[in-house]
């Protein structure tokens, strides 16, 4: 069958950034379908303008430049958003297709998504990645009553206009069905684990801790990804204060971009543990992460303490469990009940700083622990979410779909993880 996969923020492994949409979209294409996939190019320092063409891994990439970054205020994200529906609808247009799939965020994707299928009388499948409009309002983004109502009304448009819904996380789901959606019409796929490709590298990981003289042998935990306002990432310069009093030989380092960027190295100053015990560097492409988690002894994933947040599937959380590394996590909800459950690492939900310092000092520093949280870590990734078998589970909702049976779909995926 030939796929439209709609996708604004499309990234390949030579990109900083989540590569869901590669990766499924791959698979796809070696299972013998035809992918075509319309996104954005987002960078503001070369010259491209109108669409054009490339070839990723047999996908066939139809890129537009629409400059973004988190680091852009709110009215101009929100310009780019629509910028890229309404053309994103035309080239949808052009393309014949028996399905279209189209993830968010953001929820705008659904404008082309809809009028496309409808012109080609084709059936929609919709991929919900975060909850909005309930994010945005939950973090004061969405903060009128006009702009909520539209908001509302155009999440609920894109829901009776699909045939089905993938959902990343059960707390997902039961955000969708609380709007009327059928729930057996929705799956849950979450972000996955690519255990091949971030399977322990005893040479990369020795390779990048020699290009660092401030970490040589030291106890290192990480942070890769994105430095915005529900990140909270200013609060590993909270956590390094904490520890630096500790054992000031524990290394912390933040790897990511964003709108807080400045902030949370300007705190880090201001605290005094810039460059003492912990360290910035930019964004990497998705190829080198494996290398960064392979050199580290605990990796984290972060967020605000907010409701609305706590069904989120952070990427960054799934690659730790890929790579066999304990990951620490700050947030309630799903994750945190995983780590509980598996002892794949530490869940820091509601505890004070001071705590979560004193109990990561001891545990990575604890080589029986970090290998046995490790290997609970690598266990969940191969045996829930290895991403050949969701990626299998997502290609039999797209092909329901095209045969017009979505009525039980949820049986394919029903998130129920334990």
């Amino acid at each position: 069958m030939k796929i439209i996969y709609l996708h604004q923020y499309f990234n390949t492994p030579k990109m900083s950034g989540g590569t869901r949409s590669y990766e499924m979209a791959r698979r796809m294409v070696a299972a013998g379908h035809d992918v075509h996939m319309i996104t954005s190019w987002r960078s503001d320092t070369d010259s491209k303008s109108g669409w054009f063409t490339t070839l990723e891994q047999g996908i066939v990439v139809h890129w537009l430049p629409v400059p973004y970054s988190n680091a852009m205020g709110y009215v101009k994200r929100i310009r780019a958003f629509f910028d890229f529906a309404l053309a994103a609808r035309k080239k949808a247009i052009e393309l014949d297709a028996d399905v279209i799939f189209a993830t968010s965020t953001p929820l705008t994707i659904a404008i082309p998504a809809v009028l496309a299928a409808k012109n080609h009388r084709i059936p929609m499948v919709f991929e919900v990645r975060d909850l909005w409009p309930e994010l945005p309002i939950a973090m004061g983004a969405l903060n009128n009553s006009v702009s909520i109502f539209l908001a509302k009304q155009l999440e609920r448009w894109a829901y009776r206009n699909s045939d089905a819904i993938v959902a990343l996380s059960p707390g997902m789901k039961d955000g969708i069905a609380k709007t009327g959606y059928p729930k057996e019409k929705i799956v849950v796929i979450p972000n996955s684990s690519d255990n091949q490709e971030f399977k322990y590298d005893q040479s990369a990981a020795a390779k990048f801790r020699s290009a660092r003289p401030w970490l040589g042998d030291r106890p290192l935990l990480v942070y890769t990804g994105t430095f915005g306002r529900i990140n909270g990432v200013g609060y590993m310069v909270d956590l390094a204060k904490a520890l630096y009093s500790i054992n000031s030989e524990i290394r912390i380092l933040l790897v990511g971009g964003g709108q807080e960027w400045d902030l949370v190295m300007g705190q880090a100053k201001a605290q005094g543990v810039f460059e003492k015990n912990i360290f910035f560097e930019d964004s990497l492409p998705k190829n080198q992460i494996p290398g960064l988690l392979s050199a580290a002894d605990m990796a984290s994933s972060l967020f605000i303490d907010i409701t609305e947040m706590q069904p989120n599937s952070a990427n960054k959380f799934f690659d730790a469990l890929a790579s066999g590394t304990p990951v620490m996590i700050n947030y309630g909800g799903w994750q945190h009940d995983l780590v509980n459950i598996h002892g794949c690492g530490l869940a820091m939900w509601k505890k004070p700083i001071a705590e979560v310092a004193k109990i990561i000092s001891e545990k990575i520093q604890d080589s029986e622990w970090l290998s046995c949280a490790g290997e609970s870590a690598r266990k969940l990734a191969e045996d829930q979410f290895d991403r050949d078998v969701l990626a299998s589970q997502l290609e039999k909702v797209i092909v329901a779909a095209v045969n017009r049976d979505t009525h039980n779909v949820d049986i394919i995926a029903s998130g129920k993880y334990s």
